[in-house]
């Protein structure tokens, strides 16, 4: 790819690209992800400290009903407020929570889950293994982003008032990894259904939503509960979380100290330095791919020929996207995965050098030496990344359209089967969702239902495989399969900064990608377990 892009002055991007960046960071916090979660997490002040922690996040959450959870920095606010049966720490390890064990059968096909003694919703009432089941049941028959999570389940019981068990209709390994997440919160049976669920919810979680103070879709104020099983974990005893939706005016917030937590523009990071605010950098938590979809070929004939893919891969010189457009916020890579999981081989960057006449060799050799046209849609979040990817496509013969579609479509275009190719900056996600996403027959990416025996074989291995370490292998495979087959055109993970205010600290580093409040920390004090 060709930048041909000028900077108006030495160090400082046109006003483009300063858009471009302001929407990395938009996305790397919106967008889709999981599992940060953490038993023995956070820094933890002195008994009955009064620390608050007042935290901006740049979406807004659409429901408190358990099936409706939406999984982003919306999460900051219902993971405070409902408990999930395991807990996953910032390694992506995980730890007891509602449930405090969790056995599989030699099968692989029946979880039965211990749930822990001694738990109160706020309104008083127990938490007790009817309580799970029938928040799982209702998560499973209920559309919304957790019940794809659970379609492996056939069945849940519950013999006794501690004990869940959980039948499947076949192995799935990734399902412990989903009940640290929306999947595995745990709803009051009596008033989850109710409609007054949805801005005033009854959880067993860290904190209670204050309605008084709360402003939906402004603000959300949350009060530590003294009774909470793993208080310990959470430092904080008021959380206020505000929704600026413009990376601007969060930056103003913390300094005008309306907040002392959120996410930065990299463009506003020397004026938060320089103020007092502790910077520290995630360099992967989302991405920008090309996804190549039609690998049959049925409505794009060209990207039936895995030449073409390739071709496609080799159009983007990568690292100079990171270094000049992105300002070194991000991480060229060739491959799909968080650099920090399992599944992430650095020897795949190797593969597709940048190498424009290689790209047109192969496109000649696959019968294309004049290129071909695409159209693809034009999303919210791609809207300032598309000239970069119209020109590296161009360079290769290669014309793209942009089609563009309301943001309230961007779900259903993509799903629609209409594109063959789009492109697609979202967050990133552990192992296993991400391959369940984009490799398996029925992955919200996987728009045309692609197979390969191979692949096939190392989904089944996946699912069947609950030794971490194990598992980590196989989804290298997977992933040096979909990088060898070009399944995808990945071009560049995007990183993220923590602004924070002195004494309080942001513990993540990307391993694990889903937002709460376990993420921070008071300085100076001592990690203790939330055991």
């Amino acid at each position: 790819m060709r930048i041909r892009s000028s900077h108006p002055r030495p160090g400082r991007p046109p006003r483009q690209l300063s858009q471009a960046l302001a929407a990395a960071v938009a996305v790397a916090v919106l967008a889709t992800a999981t599992a940060a979660c953490d038993s023995t997490p956070a820094a933890t002040s002195n008994s009955g400290t009064d620390v608050t922690l007042a935290l901006s996040i740049l979406g807004t959450p659409n429901s408190f009903d358990p099936a409706q959870l939406i999984e982003g920095q919306q999460t900051y606010v219902w993971d405070s407020i409902f408990d999930t049966l395991l807990l996953q720490d910032n390694k992506g390890e995980l730890h007891p929570g509602a449930a405090q064990s969790w056995s599989y059968a030699k099968d692989g096909r029946t979880l039965t889950l211990k749930i822990r003694q001694g738990m109160k919703f706020s309104s008083g009432d127990p938490v007790d293994a009817n309580a799970v089941k029938a928040t799982l049941e209702r998560i499973r028959s209920t559309p919304g982003q957790s019940q794809l999570s659970l379609s492996s389940v056939s069945a849940v019981e519950a013999p006794d008032a501690s004990t869940v068990v959980i039948e499947l209709k076949q192995p799935d390994a990734s399902l412990l990894g989903a009940l640290s997440t929306s999947p595995g919160v745990i709803g009051d049976p009596k008033t989850m259904a109710n409609k007054s669920s949805a801005l005033n919810p009854v959880g067993s979680g860290p904190y209670i939503l204050d309605t008084k103070a709360t402003v939906n879709g402004s603000v959300y104020v949350l009060k530590r509960r003294d009774d909470y099983w793993n208080k310990k974990a959470y430092p904080f005893r008021t959380v206020k979380i505000r929704v600026i939706t413009d990376p601007t005016a969060s930056a103003n917030a913390l300094k005008a100290g309306e907040t002392n937590a959120g996410t930065a523009d990299v463009s506003q990071l020397p004026a938060l330095k320089a103020a007092g605010f502790q910077i520290t950098h995630v360099k992967a938590t989302a991405g920008a791919f090309l996804v190549l979809a039609d690998r049959a070929g049925t409505k794009l004939k060209p990207l039936g020929d895995l030449r073409v893919r390739k071709a496609i891969n080799m159009a983007f010189d990568r690292q100079k996207i990171v270094t000049q457009l992105l300002r070194g916020s991000g991480k060229a890579t060739d491959q799909l995965f968080n650099p920090q999981g399992g599944a992430y081989d650095q020897t795949l960057n190797k593969l597709y050098p940048y190498d424009v006449a290689g790209a047109e060799k192969l496109l000649s050799e696959a019968g294309y030496p004049n290129g071909f046209s695409v159209t693809m849609p034009s999303l919210v979040f791609t809207k300032s990344f598309e000239p970069i990817f119209t020109q590296a496509l161009a360079d290769i013969g290669i014309k793209a359209t942009w089609e563009p579609v309301p943001a309230q479509q961007t779900a259903s275009a993509v799903a629609s089967g209409k594109y063959p190719m789009f492109l697609l900056v979202e967050g990133l996600a552990s192992d296993a969702i991400m391959t369940r996403s984009f490799y398996t027959p029925t992955g919200f990416r996987n728009v045309f239902r692609t197979t390969d025996p191979k692949l096939t074989e190392l989904l089944g291995q996946a699912a069947r495989e609950l030794d971490p370490a194990k598992a980590a292998g196989i989804y290298r495979k997977i992933n040096e399969f979909g990088v060898e087959n070009a399944w995808l055109a990945p071009v560049f993970h995007l990183g993220s900064d923590w602004a924070t205010k002195k004494g309080i600290t942001y513990l993540g580093d990307g391993s694990s990608t889903m937002s709460t409040i376990r993420q921070f920390g008071v300085a100076g004090s001592s990690q203790q377990s939330g055991e």
